[in-house]
């Protein structure tokens, strides 16, 4: 029995590896199966592939969706995605990437303007083919010119309160849960008690799965026990399937290491088949 892990992101949105450095890492960790659910997008997915077919590893084609459920913003996991759906994907998140695009543009504008010397090109060049810029690049272009350091970017200036940011508006929480069954994939509630008050989650959960949500994140790095098993006992009255991972980052989150999160997960590999069968 080996482990897994259903949640990373690589440099084709706001990780810092590249698909086939995941690859290599989750082989000398010994997982047995290793998720790519990179933000809004399936760009990566067939490089991800691509390095997993000479290994132990098997790769599990995923994406994470950013949506709007309310006042909430939801996430929403999309496993076993084929390589004949990879268009579909890019063309289902099309219209949040252009909001997305010119959400930059403001925010490139506004932090100019406070006197910032921060530029979309300059962050661009060195990000050739990997997708669209986020917070993430440039809270990481704000450390690297010396302004401030990661975090105290996120905390500020970036800040979705108060700060210079402005989210776009996301894509419909249940219109991408129907999506991701369209096209043969499963949906997965990612991290439920981060993204939504514990008294919000069964509300949730009565409506998407209606929908086709097939499943749930039960095991995250900054889950304590107790919720652990809230999330447990949560999805077990819903007929979900459980899943899981590390939300693995990189260098942007250095607490997380791939496969165990902060050295409290193990994921067993018998729940692929319980997702398969979702």
């Amino acid at each position: 029995m080996g482990y897994i892990d259903l949640h990373s992101h690589s440099n084709f949105s706001d990780g810092t590896k590249s698909p086939a450095e995941l690859i290599s890492i989750a082989k000398e960790l010994g997982l047995a199966a290793l998720a790519l659910t990179d933000h809004n997008t399936a760009a990566g997915l067939a490089d991800f592939v691509r390095a997993a077919a000479a290994s132990p590893v098997e790769a599990v084609g995923g994406a994470e969706f950013s949506t709007d459920y309310g006042q909430y913003e939801v996430h929403i996991v999309g496993l076993f995605i084929s390589s004949e759906h990879y268009g579909h994907v890019q063309e289902f998140v099309l219209p949040l990437a252009q909001r997305k695009i010119e959400s930059n543009i403001d925010l490139e504008k506004a932090l100019q303007k406070a006197g910032y010397n921060i530029s979309i090109e300059e962050m661009m060049s060195v990000k050739p083919d990997r997708g669209q810029l986020n917070r993430a690049d440039f809270a990481a272009e704000l450390s690297r010119l010396g302004y401030m350091d990661f975090d105290a970017a996120f905390e500020t200036v970036l800040s979705k309160k108060g700060g210079l940011y402005r989210q776009p508006k996301r894509l419909d929480v249940m219109e991408t849960i129907e999506f991701i069954r369209s096209i043969g994939a499963v949906p997965v509630l990612a991290h439920p008690y981060l993204s939504l008050p514990a008294e919000e989650v069964e509300t949730f959960l009565e409506h998407a799965v209606g929908r086709g949500l097939g499943a749930m994140e039960v095991y995250y790095p900054t889950y304590d026990a107790a919720t652990e098993t809230l999330a447990l006992r949560t999805a077990a009255k819903f007929s979900l399937a459980r899943s899981g991972g590390s939300d693995y980052h990189g260098g942007r989150k250095p607490d997380i290491s791939l496969g165990t999160g902060r050295g409290n997960m193990h994921i067993p590999e018998e729940l692929l088949e319980e997702l398969r069968s979702a």
